[in-house]
């Protein structure tokens, strides 16, 4: 017998993520699909969770974070950006930001409400607006450089939306939005008296332009809910440990849905969490500078195999047309290469309302170690451009 569901959950099954795994599993394909380093995280990052367990943190944790991680989140949005958060009132950490995604929709949407989505977007966004009975409004990043028209944008918006989820750099399409963007989604945020919900999980993965945090820009604090994680930055998105800021109403908010979801994050891998962010500059400088090597070493190596490739400004993803190769879009060229060439890859019209919009174009990852990312690279040579 097949469980029931919700109207709301309609049309939802396995993640694009899990079947493309398992089908590089099932064919012994190199796994460019699924956004995860295939290396460990840093020796410091894990020696302080050993510590951490060996301490006696083995109960509940603070529910909206414990302390120790809240006071040395606070400390470094404010040395980076100048923005203060009062880290007991102004903090919450969850587990990942997946949860703190959902929590947020959950803590500020109602059944009916309207909630604006670039596409293509993190699948989860759509389901958590779903799952809380509200509507979502989709504006489209237009590929291959991911722009938005401002018309558009300005359409979505009703007397209807609560919020507006935006991923700055953005996944999939490695989009860091400029500050003159941001500054005209903001602007139509504080006419219609909109929230924000800014993912900002890849913060310090940019290559080229700058982050701008939404939160920095004038009257944006106080209607922004930020969103970082560990997953990203410290290659542990197995540990499930993300935080979101915001200003203390909206943070409030957000800590009473966060309490009857997961309640608080596993306090070891907290206390953690908060000696990875005691890492020197340096640290997030060779971060940089080796995730920019690779996107540049598969770039090169994918331009040679026929694709048509945007080198991305941020994040570990990298999507490339596929011009070159008529006859397939991207969801059955994905299954072609993962069951013939051996390479798996994401097709992006996963990530849409309009599933057309994503046909032309695959999307890889790069996080991935130097020897994984050539033997790759040795298998997509055999690609020839044509019908397939």
């Amino acid at each position: 017998m097949t469980a029931p569901s919700t109207r709301r959950l309609a049309g939802y099954g396995t993640t694009i993520f899990t079947e493309m795994t398992r089908l590089a599993q099932e064919h012994g394909a190199i796994n460019l699909a699924q956004g995860f380093p295939d290396w460990d995280a840093p020796d410091f990052l894990r020696k302080a969770a050993l510590d951490a367990v060996g301490s006696s943190h083995d109960q509940y944790g603070r529910m909206a974070g414990v302390l120790q991680l809240a006071a040395r989140i606070a400390e470094d949005i404010g040395r980076r950006h100048g923005l203060r958060y009062d880290p007991e009132q102004e903090v919450v950490v969850g587990c990942g930001a997946t949860e703190l995604i959902f929590a947020t929709v959950q803590a500020f949407c109602d059944v009916g409400d309207e909630v604006i989505l670039f596409e293509p977007f993190y699948d989860s966004y759509r389901a958590s607006v779903h799952m809380a009975g509200a509507i979502p409004r989709v504006v489209t990043l237009r590929y291959p450089d991911f722009t938005f028209d401002l018309g558009q944008l300005r359409r979505a918006f009703s007397p209807r939306t609560r919020l507006l989820i935006l991923n700055n750099p953005h996944n999939p399409g490695g989009k860091v939005f400029s500050r003159a963007e941001l500054e005209e989604i903001a602007a139509l945020c504080a006419h219609h008296g909109v929230l924000c919900l800014s993912d900002e999980v890849y913060e310090h993965l940019v290559y080229e332009g700058q982050h701008t945090p939404m939160a920095s820009l004038p009257g944006m604090r106080e209607r922004t809910v930020t969103l970082s994680s560990l997953s990203k930055t410290f290659s542990a998105t197995g540990w499930r440990i993300g935080w979101a800021a915001a200003d203390r109403p909206l943070a409030s908010a957000l800590r009473l849905a966060h309490q009857y979801l997961t309640f608080s994050a596993p306090t070891p891998l907290q206390i953690a969490a908060a000696a990875a962010l005691d890492a020197p500059p340096s640290y997030y400088d060779e971060l940089r500078a080796s995730y920019r090597q690779k996107r540049d070493f598969l770039a090169g190596a994918l331009r040679s195999a026929g694709f048509e490739v945007h080198p991305p400004q941020g994040t570990y993803f990298l999507c490339a047309g596929l011009g070159a190769f008529p006859g397939h879009d991207d969801v059955s060229f994905c299954r072609w290469l993962t069951e013939q060439i051996k390479v798996a890859a994401i097709p992006p019209s996963a990530f849409y309302e309009n599933t057309e919009h994503g046909r032309g174009y695959v999307r890889f990852v790069f996080c991935k170690r130097q020897e994984t990312l050539q033997a790759a690279v040795d298998r997509l040579a055999s690609l020839r451009p044509g019908p397939r």
